[in-house]
């Protein structure tokens, strides 16, 4: 064989392990893809508690096995008694909603005359409140077409809602297998980003940690804070599926969206259906929960490591039309590494560059 069939033999060769290879990365990366989220939300739970972890742990009499059982159940029921709480009362509302229906005890209050002044939509609400009162059957046959639709996406909806939850109990569980490792788990990964951005990598590691968990204090923190306050009020004033407008508000919160798109138009259906007195408290307590983000996010953000809000926003959207609402939290969190990381890599290359 002379040496230009050599070259084409090996050629030849390297091209097939170079597929080979590339196809069993492929596939790899297919069976490992729907677990890919519940990694990284599990990753970002462990960083973020890891903290609270060795403090446990202290506390414990350095017993690592028994501090990682006592906070993975804890964020297990955190999850999982809302969880089925906010289902019982779904089911419970829907089927007392199909009873009065079917009973004809369904009672819809009569709007208040203020209602008509509300601008644009008043007069269009006010009516179809009007004939809910009067005739409720006849108020939704003017509604079938939509409802036909809908009630598929609602069908959709509570079944995404259920296989979240499950993901959510999957991300704690790996983040609770996580927690003792932390420490080598800490050098592996300086050891792989050394090795993929050189001089930067112990200081992306850091800067990532720093950044997980500042966001998930202070942006997710806050949510969830937002969340039960607005969840807690929306109950007292006595407006159903408090849980689900609670839900709600974590998501806006969430995208950097002021819970008050939520709060005021209850606030001001509470004066249909509360006296006075309570309807202005929580129309107080609704504006006073919209701007707590004011004064909590400098509490619980960490300092140096402050993240446009412009990235938590399109991380957080982004990351739910691409993975639902478990990728509303990990989107958030992943695009503002991102942002710091290359804002990090940036700054000092400037700085070297004026060095020379």
């Amino acid at each position: 064989m002379d040496k230009k069939e050599q070259h084409y033999t090996q050629a030849i060769n390297t091209t097939l392990r170079i597929g080979f290879i590339l196809l069993l990365l492929v596939w790899s990366f297919e069976i490992v893809k729907p677990f890919i989220m519940p990694v990284l939300w599990g990753i970002i739970i462990s960083v973020s508690i890891y903290p609270l972890y060795t403090k446990l742990a202290k506390l414990l009499g350095n017993k690592t096995k028994l501090a990682t059982i006592i906070i993975t159940i804890s964020l297990l029921a955190i999850v999982i008694i809302p969880s089925f709480l906010f289902i019982d009362s779904a089911v419970s509302g829907i089927q007392g909603l199909t009873s009065d229906m079917e009973n004809g005890t369904l009672n819809i209050p009569p709007p208040n005359e203020k209602v008509q002044e509300w601008p644009v939509v008043g007069d269009a609400i006010y009516d179809f409140w009007a004939l809910s009162n009067n005739n409720l059957r006849d108020a939704l046959e003017k509604f079938t077409p939509q409802i036909k639709e809908f009630a598929p996406k609602l069908l959709s909806s509570a079944a995404g809602f259920g296989s979240t939850i499950l993901l959510f109990i999957i991300s704690i569980l790996i983040a609770g297998a996580l927690l003792p490792t932390a420490k080598a788990s800490e050098k592996t990964a300086k050891s792989i980003f050394n090795t993929l951005l050189g001089t930067h990598g112990v200081g992306f590691v850091e800067l990532s940690i720093a950044t997980i968990r500042s966001v998930v204090q202070g942006v997710l923190g806050v949510a969830i804070i937002q969340s039960v306050a607005g969840g807690l009020g929306i109950m007292l004033i006595g407006i159903p599926a408090a849980g689900l407008w609670a839900l709600i508000i974590l998501l806006l919160a969430i995208m950097q969206l002021p819970p008050l798109l939520i709060l005021l138009p209850l606030a001001i259906y509470g004066f249909n259906i509360a006296d006075t007195t309570p309807a202005v408290i929580f129309l107080i307590w609704s504006i006073l929960v919209s701007a707590s983000d004011a004064f909590l996010k400098p509490i619980l953000l960490g300092r140096g490591v402050d993240v446009p809000m412009l990235a938590i926003l399109l991380g957080a959207i982004g990351g739910m039309m691409m993975s639902g609402i478990i990728g509303l939290f990990v989107g958030a969190v992943v695009l503002s590494i991102t942002y710091k990381v290359f804002k990090s890599i940036l700054v000092d290359d400037i700085l070297e560059e004026e060095k020379v």
